[in-house]
């Protein structure tokens, strides 16, 4: 075991952003815990409960003794249906009632804010239960422009906001280069939770949130729409090609009654792993740029 004394400053802080990318949130108690003689002492507990539960119900294969008749289940100590049912775990709910369940709730919803509401309080998707924020839309849902993410980082996820830490830092400058910032447009993600340690949605989960997202841009009506990373445009794109096959084109997105133009680029953490592909990004911003132009929603 390596010991942090050992360990640079720059170095524990990339350990850090490891762990807490992993969903490590707390590395110690606040007070000191004893595992070992905790778990002496459970099993110590049990014990006990054992040798009882061996005298009146002997193992399986084993006789009893001449004369003695076998032994009768005793219905004071047996638990009670509904205390079996709570003891064991729940059921899950099938994915395709959760799709049913997250159709509704996304179509009762008559504006964003009942939209944010409803989303919060939706617990049919497993995410949830695993993230610490429920990240909605923020920003201006009269612009008639919106950004659409993939899924929550870890720094959004604490923060309880859509493009955090760096990633958000420099996609505010990828904003201003265009003549845009994040209050003046319609800021959004597919996925409202972030799944563990990062990894991809599932089919199901993907399932279960797309009428989330496709009622915000219902909701919004917003005239362009920028999709930032590879999943968001797979997405709504319908292809399995790479972000780099996605971007730089414009195709239109299908929403209720509404046909919206849309354009993929890469997404600002893309970038701060691969600044050579800034140029593409750029590339992108000014193809957005022009046609908000175009569309007068973005003054020449």
């Amino acid at each position: 075991m390596i010991s942090a004394n050992d360990l640079s400053p720059a170095e524990l802080a990339a350990l850090l952003h490891f762990h807490a990318d992993a969903g490590v949130e707390w590395l110690l108690e606040e007070e000191a815990i004893d595992r070992f003689a905790e778990f002496e002492a459970m099993k110590a507990a049990r014990r006990p409960a054992a040798a009882q539960a061996q005298q009146q119900h002997p193992a399986v294969g084993e006789r009893p003794a001449p004369g003695q008749a076998p032994p009768r289940p005793n219905a004071a100590t047996r638990p009670a249906p509904a205390e079996r049912a709570a003891s064991g775990p729940q059921p899950a709910i099938p994915d395709g009632e959760a799709v049913q369940q997250a159709r509704f709730v996304a179509e009762t919803a008559r504006s964003l804010v009942e939209l944010k509401t409803a989303i919060e309080a939706f617990s049919s998707c497993n995410l949830k239960h695993s993230a610490r924020s429920t990240i909605f839309a923020s920003g201006d849902a009269e612009s008639g422009i919106m950004v659409i993410g993939s899924a929550p980082s870890a720094e959004d996820d604490r923060e309880g906001m859509p493009f955090s830490g760096k990633s958000g830092q420099l996609f505010d400058k990828m904003l201003a280069a265009i003549g845009l910032k994040r209050s003046a447009i319609l800021l959004t993600q597919v996925i409202p939770w972030r799944p563990p340690g990062n990894r991809a949605p599932s089919a199901a989960e993907m399932d279960i949130c797309r009428p989330f997202i496709e009622r915000q841009i219902a909701l919004a009506e917003p005239k362009a729409i920028l999709l930032l990373g590879n999943f968001s445009a797979r997405f709504f794109f319908g292809e399995n090609d790479t972000i780099h096959g996605l971007r730089g084109r414009w195709k239109e997105i299908a929403v209720a009654d509404c046909v919206i133009p849309a354009i993929a680029s890469l997404h600002p953490q893309d970038l701060l792993t691969a600044p050579v592909n800034k140029r593409l990004a750029w590339n992108d911003l000014l193809a957005f740029q022009a046609k908000l132009k175009s569309l007068s929603l973005l003054r020449n």
